[in-house]
């Protein structure tokens, strides 16, 4: 059976769970009925291939091809939870594809002088608690058990009781150094999030590329508040509307974010009494911003908060802004990076992202961290027309195996 075959094999597997058939999307967030059915299938792989399987105190499963205290460890993997209504690869096919490497290895003979994991983060995305990399960033330490516990999802279910029932101890959320330390490598494989690898100026597509960093970026809660009123009695001088301060909000961080050359985006919003003939009492919106270094952020953010604010002074409202995560610049290790490049025969083309990873909290922390993207040909992410041919998945595959095996036979 060839790579392509194997990866057909075990990709169709986890096709079905947590598909929204209405729209071909994905529906995985962490702890939730479609979640556990892909653990379940994690764990089954795993021992299927005779790895030792754990979770730790975070959520995070490990599955493990040698002891992981023997040191240096080369691990790789990604996340099993999506955005709302998501496509399929992302995330999941970094842990397929790390599976299938094991397979690749051991038909091949390979026998890794230092230990090699497989990990699946937890709460990679912050869908249902807000927070993106939950898993990574509590096991480094760059996220406190204390803040996680605290954490509600929109449903009101406290992260701690959420933790309890998928078999947790809440009170032992939070950094993990001594599993840090076992770490010698973390190299991610995931689907490509734009269209660099198909749009390859002065050369052909490739099916797979190297990551040279990720983009600043992070999440703000917007709260405008105003006055609730009846939509069919109250004139509109007489209104205190929060969702025209919140409208006129998103439209300047569309402005400022084109003029600075960054993105932004408010993709969720809430709204009190959520009422089709009443005037809202409050709106609460998120701003996703990202750009390419930190100061530009910082500007872009300052700048949208300064026009809403401004705004809310003419229509009789008000606005805070609350900062849920920041994730700094990250750039990926060189020396990593162009071992990587080496292992797949050069030529392969070194690609940045504006998309937060796990593989970037890692390499906050101070791990040697690198990542292979898969070519994606529709350029579309956190969508069902996310999309990679299955040939290029299987390039996938054994790109990763010659990784992993340059890393852990030397």
């Amino acid at each position: 059976m060839s790579t392509v075959e194997r990866f057909v094999s075990l990709w169709s597997q986890l096709q079905p769970i947590g598909r929204d058939p209405a729209t071909g999307g994905y529906l995985r967030y962490t702890w939730s009925r479609p979640y556990f059915a892909l653990r379940d299938w994690f764990q089954d792989q795993a021992r299927e291939r005779s790895l030792d399987v754990e979770t730790d105190a975070n959520g995070n499963l490990w599955a493990w091809w040698g002891d992981p205290h023997a040191g240096e460890a080369v691990v790789t993997g990604s996340h099993l939870d999506s955005v709302p209504y998501g496509g399929a690869y992302d995330g999941p096919l970094g842990i397929v594809s790390a599976l299938l490497a094991v397979d690749v290895l051991r038909w091949r003979g390979v026998t890794p002088e230092r230990p090699i994991g497989i990990v699946a983060f937890a709460e990679e995305e912050g869908a249902r608690f807000g927070v993106a990399c939950l898993g990574s960033r509590l096991l480094t330490g760059e996220l406190t058990g204390e803040r996680a516990r605290a954490l509600v999802d929109s449903d009101g279910v406290p992260l701690a009781r959420a933790a309890a029932e998928a078999g947790l101890d809440p009170s032992r959320l939070g950094p993990d150094k001594a599993r840090l330390a076992l770490i010698g490598a973390f190299v991610e494989l995931h689907i490509e999030q734009g269209r660099l690898l198909s749009n390859r100026a002065g050369g052909e597509a490739l099916p797979l590329g190297v990551g040279s960093g990720t983009w600043p970026h992070g999440r703000w809660r917007l709260e405008f508040t105003g006055e609730a009123n009846h939509a069919g009695t109250t004139l509109m001088p007489d209104r205190h509307d929060p969702m025209v301060t919140c409208a006129y909000t998103v439209l300047a961080a569309n402005k400022q974010a084109r003029l600075a050359g960054a993105n932004a985006t408010v993709g969720r919003v809430a709204v009190a009494p959520n009422a089709t003939n009443a005037v809202p009492e409050r709106v609460t919106a998120w701003l996703d911003a990202r750009a390419a270094d930190q100061s530009t952020l910082d500007d872009l953010v300052e700048t949208v908060v300064r026009h809403a604010t401004r705004r809310a002074a003419r229509d009789g409202t008000t606005v805070s802004a609350t900062t849920e995560s920041i994730s700094p610049e990250v750039r990926f290790d060189e020396k990593l990076r162009d071992r990587l490049v080496t292992a797949l025969g050069g030529d392969v083309p070194v690609i940045g992202t504006g998309a937060g990873h796990d593989a970037a909290v890692l390499a906050g922390a101070a791990v040697a961290t690198a990542m292979l993207f898969v070519r994606n040909p529709s350029g579309v992410s956190h969508s069902p027309a996310e999309q990679a041919t299955d040939a290029d998945c299987a390039a996938g595959v054994e790109g990763l195996a010659r990784v992993l095996a340059d890393l852990a036979c030397r």
